[in-house]
């Protein structure tokens, strides 16, 4: 039996999955995956970093539509209105793996790898989501390449979108929120110099 010849990056966390990793420490948030066509590379990407143990609750791989119904959650109903391959099931799925996983941050991904259609849907169409104290975030992306090129492509989009995300958080002492620095006063909605 010959051994493996090693890759020059194998054995190296990928620099978006350490930045996230290092933000949850920071935070001291948690994360789970519900991935469909990436089929746990996600959260294969974040538990390549040392210390991920820490911030990372694990992951569901939800590939076929009954696992995403039955494992994860996603409404029957939405999936067989819009289709597993949906902003509205990617936004389901990063919802719901927080319940799942008892977790802050729920991210999820859901698309087409190819090399054939689906769903009705072109190969490289992709619908990606983030769940957490912002809200839902979906992100609809046209990618190019064949199935390994989409699917790694989707992964470092969802650590972008995660990233980008998490940036916009504060540390948890209450000095601010997402999207930046607290109102010294509360703001009256109603009291706006545009207003008729």
């Amino acid at each position: 039996m010959s051994a493996v010849p090693e890759r020059p990056d194998a054995g190296r966390p990928d620099a978006g999955a350490l930045a996230v990793v290092a933000r949850l420490r920071d935070l001291g948030l948690t994360v789970a995956t519900a991935e469909s066509l990436t089929g746990g590379l996600v959260c294969a990407a974040l538990t390549s970093v040392p210390g991920a143990s820490a911030v990372v609750r694990g992951g569901v791989v939800a590939y076929a539509s009954e696992v995403k119904a039955t494992v994860v959650g996603v409404d029957a109903g939405v999936l067989a209105r819009e289709g597993a391959v949906s902003a509205a099931v990617a936004g389901e799925l990063a919802t719901r793996v927080r319940a799942v996983l008892g977790c802050d941050i729920g991210v999820s991904t859901t698309g087409v790898a190819g090399p054939d259609p689906a769903d009705g849907r072109p190969p490289g169409t992709v619908f990606i989501g983030a769940c957490g104290p912002w809200g839902i975030l979906v992100e609809e992306l046209s990618l190019t390449g064949n199935r390994d090129q989409i699917r790694a492509a989707t992964v470092r989009e969802v650590l972008t979108l995660l990233s980008t995300a998490l940036k916009n958080l504060r540390d948890a002492d209450g000095r601010a929120g997402y999207g930046g620095a607290r109102p010294e006063q509360p703001v009256d909605t109603n009291e706006r110099e545009d207003a008729p």
